[in-house]
């Protein structure tokens, strides 16, 4: 009996040990077109290392590396970052039991991170895109503040939320009811009510959760993310930026082109979905595809998401070729779906340089092209699988059978 007790504890042991092996395992890229997008630029012939999740080195002198791959010439890139998407939170959009981002009920302490489905279908497919992390807002209910953001990777593993409670999003603008003014007052309000409070003594009793989330937004410790498009909405939000010293970001933001330098002024990014060029209402009728060109022009940090929603994620790198079409340089676009979405949210990757998380995608070609794809994916430098749902059902149903092909296994 004792000698099967050890037998077992050495089996535990030789697992362990494997499996620590395993994500030890560091790996070497070279012969690699590097798009770091740093000040290093582009870098050519180039090789980086990852170990422990990290990029260790950019050409070492000596390659010393588990796992040695020769990208030929091939373009890396850090992983894309989609933002504003309900990745995780929704299966399947007309199936109610299976959507998680929102609630009648949802106010500001509204956390859907405990609803995250890392083994969901769409995660896979969005990677195919070369998405390696996303910022995960809600929809939320009838309160003007939507709820709490999070960051995730697409790593498909159970512990893949990167950072709770990481923004604040609040929907602003149009109402189909009532004014507008109403929840622009509200929030000068409450950000008013909870300055004040903050300078009373230290004795009164702890701040409600709402209260806290409302401190940390003045403290600066969480971004605010405004939906609104008109202009003088976004004007208010300045004001509001500069009253309070809050860290604002524009979501929608379709007059952001008319007050540009007042934007770029007040230091206040602007996530814009690049292929937005037909207006939804008459808040929205300046949308262009131009618009994410000339907002950087403008001095603007400009942030690039998806159109179509959560499904359609994989569509980023297509969407930003269109914004390259129109007048966004080519290197901000890449850092519109990289290293701009990690400095707003604080994230640390986007970039391919020593010390930044290992999330990085190998493409066949230029990743804004069609015709390109992902040969080699890692995230917290580990290989992950490519093979998607879509995969599976192409599979099953061109494969040869006698059977009818309705029938096919």
């Amino acid at each position: 009996m004792k000698n099967l007790t050890l037998f077992k504890s050495s089996l535990v042991a030789l697992a362990l040990a494997a499996s620590t092996s395993l994500f030890a395992q560091s790996v070497a890229i070279t012969n690699a077109t590097v798009h770091t997008v740093t000040d290093e630029g582009i870098l050519t012939n180039a090789t980086i290392v990852m170990d422990n999740g990290v990029i260790t080195a950019i050409n070492p002198e000596n390659v010393n590396a588990d796992t040695v791959i020769d990208a030929k010439g091939q373009i890396l890139t850090p992983g894309f970052i989609s933002a504003m998407n309900q990745l995780g939170l929704v299966e399947v959009s007309a199936v109610s039991r299976s959507r998680d981002a929102g609630d009648k009920k949802a106010d500001i302490t509204f956390d859907p991170s405990i609803a995250f489905n890392p083994n969901s279908t769409v995660i896979p497919f969005s990677r195919s895109g070369g998405i390696t992390s996303s910022i995960v807002v809600p929809n939320g209910g009838d309160d003007m503040f939507k709820g709490q953001a999070f960051i995730a990777d697409l790593s498909g593993k159970p512990d893949s939320i990167v950072k709770k409670g990481s923004a604040v999003l609040i929907d602003l603008g149009s109402q189909s009811k009532g004014s507008r003014v109403l929840n622009l007052q509200k929030l000068r309000v409450e950000l008013e009510d909870a300055k004040s409070m903050s300078k009373k003594d230290s004795k009164d009793k702890e701040p409600k959760r709402d209260a806290k989330i409302i401190n940390a937004l003045l403290a600066g410790e969480l971004p605010l993310i405004a939906h609104a498009d008109r202009a003088t909405d976004l004007l208010e939000l300045i004001n509001i930026k500069k009253d309070f010293g809050i860290n604002v970001v524009l979501a929608g933001a379709a007059d952001a082109v008319r007050i540009a330098p007042q934007l770029a002024d007040a230091n206040i990014p602007v996530i814009v979905n690049a292929i937005s060029n037909l207006p939804s209402s008459f808040d929205s009728l300046n949308v262009s595809l131009d618009n994410a060109g000339l907002l950087q022009k403008a001095g603007v940090k400009v942030l690039l998401t998806i159109s179509g929603g959560t499904h359609n994620m994989y569509q980023l790198r297509f969407d930003t070729g269109v914004a390259v079409a129109n007048g966004l340089p080519k290197n901000e676009a890449l850092a519109a779906i990289t290293a701009n979405i990690a400095d707003v949210f604080s994230l640390d990757a986007g970039r391919i340089a020593i010390g930044k998380k290992a999330d990085v995608v190998l493409w066949s070609a230029d990743p804004f092209e069609l015709s390109s794809r992902v040969e080699h994916m890692w995230i917290n430098g580990e290989e992950v699988n490519m093979r998607t749902r879509q995969d599976a059902l192409r599979d099953r149903y061109t494969a040869q059978s006698d059977m009818p092909r309705a029938y096919t296994k």
